[in-house]
């Protein structure tokens, strides 16, 4: 199954563990593909830096070079029309059109208020891993 991240999933299951972790662990252990885009990976690139700079001696490079050699890049051109009311968030959901994928995995009050966009189903990481795990 072909899933999507959203970059505050991404980033509690790197870091805090719990429901985004489990999620993290079964693209480890291969039961998901994580679907990328250059640009959802630019957010990922850019929070790990604000990260950074907030706490000393947090380097993310390691787990931004396991999603570029693990996960699915694809190539997501820009939607033609606005999904979510942050147009900020519209780059999840070209990634899902461009991709096939039908599933994006977050938290975020926007993409969730998007969900069905052509069929992309937008979940919390409970409600993926009570429906998918």
């Amino acid at each position: 199954m072909k899933i999507i991240v959203d970059t505050n999933v991404f980033l509690s299951g790197v870091f805090f563990g719990g429901l985004p972790y489990q999620i993290l662990n079964a693209w480890r252990e291969r039961r998901l593909s994580l679907v990328y885009s250059l640009d959802i990976l630019d957010e990922y690139r850019r929070t790990a830096v604000r990260l950074a700079r907030r706490f000393e001696g947090l380097d993310l490079g390691p787990f931004l070079a396991l999603v570029v050699a693990e996960g699915e890049l694809v190539p997501a051109p820009a939607l033609n029309e606005a999904v979510c009311e942050d147009p900020e968030d519209d780059k999840f959901f070209a990634c899902a059109v461009a991709s096939g994928c039908r599933v994006i995995v977050s938290g975020d009050k926007h993409l969730l208020k998007a969900t069905g966009y052509h069929g992309i189903e937008v979940l919390k990481p409970r409600a993926f891993v009570e429906s998918y795990l």
